[in-house]
């Protein structure tokens, strides 16, 4: 794993620690994805509430508010739940564009106890921004940020 995905789960450990707020815990990591992932335009969560993902803590430009389950790539990959990454949004089937300087995206389910909780979404400026180093950092940023939760 690339050194900047070690140190950014170390700072989050030490943010999520005695934290139990699901808020609180998905601002502290936005900000410091944003502070530790290089060339990234968009960092945040989406939390599911009925059918439709809502926007939750982020760091970046104004996003869109809500997006449908199974639709674009934050959609898919929680309907799926599965990780996607997306080496050029432009050619993946129905995205949704919030941001048109969003080129590379790696969305990532948020799954507890079975159930989809929400997404992590990363968006970078630059074509095929994101690898399989990422996908293994950004799985482990949204398990650490599961864990945080408290029942």
């Amino acid at each position: 794993m690339m050194q900047h995905y070690d140190d950014l789960l170390s700072d989050l450990r030490g943010l999520f620690d005695g934290e139990a707020d699901p808020i609180a815990n998905a601002a502290n990591a936005a900000a410091a994805m944003w502070q530790y992932l290089p060339d990234i335009n968009w960092a945040g969560f989406y939390f599911l509430q009925g059918d439709e993902l809502v926007l939750g803590p982020f760091q970046g430009k104004p996003a869109c508010v809500r997006l449908p389950m199974g639709q674009g790539v934050c959609g898919t990959a929680a309907a799926r739940r599965a990780t996607i990454i997306v080496p050029d949004v432009n050619a993946f089937p129905g995205h949704i564009a919030c941001d048109t300087a969003a080129r590379a995206e790696i969305v990532v389910p948020l799954i507890r106890a079975g159930r989809v909780l929400g997404v992590l979404d990363i968006d970078s400026p630059s074509l095929d921004r994101f690898n399989e180093a990422d996908r293994a950092g950004c799985e482990a940023v949204a398990a650490a940020y599961i864990a945080s939760l408290r029942d």
